[in-house]
């Protein structure tokens, strides 16, 4: 079996990221999490995944600090897996992806779900970049800027 790259030692947010979550199965527990999913049963169902690889990625997110297990709700002898704080922190992400997805991945008339604000059971607005000054920027008007751990401490 090839070894998975590791990136948790990369200056690049993104690639940290990337490696922090793991792959794709995981954002979509974590997608599931943030829908009211708590039981490992809940996601075996959702998903339709193996059991042993929802383990596995269960273990992962729980190692990376994204979700903890916490007693059962109900009081039953069982666990329930929630997001943390860190977990929490991807919203944006699963919204972003979410977006994207329902403007590019479906055909006109093609059915597909959408995130509703609860409060007045509307659609969300699409997330948008913002400068320090309120300005909605796209990629053409960013640039990456390197810090290094002198920049960091000053």
């Amino acid at each position: 079996m090839v070894a998975r790259t590791r990136f948790d030692a990369e200056p690049c947010p993104v690639a940290r990221s990337v490696d922090a979550i793991g792959d794709w199965w995981s954002l979509l527990i974590v997608r599931d999490a943030f829908d009211g999913s708590r039981r490992f049963g809940q996601f075996q169902r959702s998903l339709g995944i193996a059991k042993n690889i929802l383990t596995s990625r269960l273990r992962t997110l729980e190692q990376t600090g994204v979700m903890t297990t916490v007693p059962a709700s109900d009081g039953s002898r069982y666990q329930e897996y929630v997001l943390t704080e860190k977990g929490r922190g991807l919203f944006p992400v699963i919204v972003a992806l979410r977006q994207w997805g329902e403007t590019h991945c479906f055909g006109p008339g093609e059915e597909h779900s959408r995130l509703l604000d609860r409060r007045n059971g509307h659609p969300l607005s699409p997330l948008e970049i913002r400068s320090s000054d309120g300005r909605s920027v796209g990629p053409d008007e960013t640039l990456v800027e390197k810090l290094s751990s002198a920049d960091e401490a000053g």
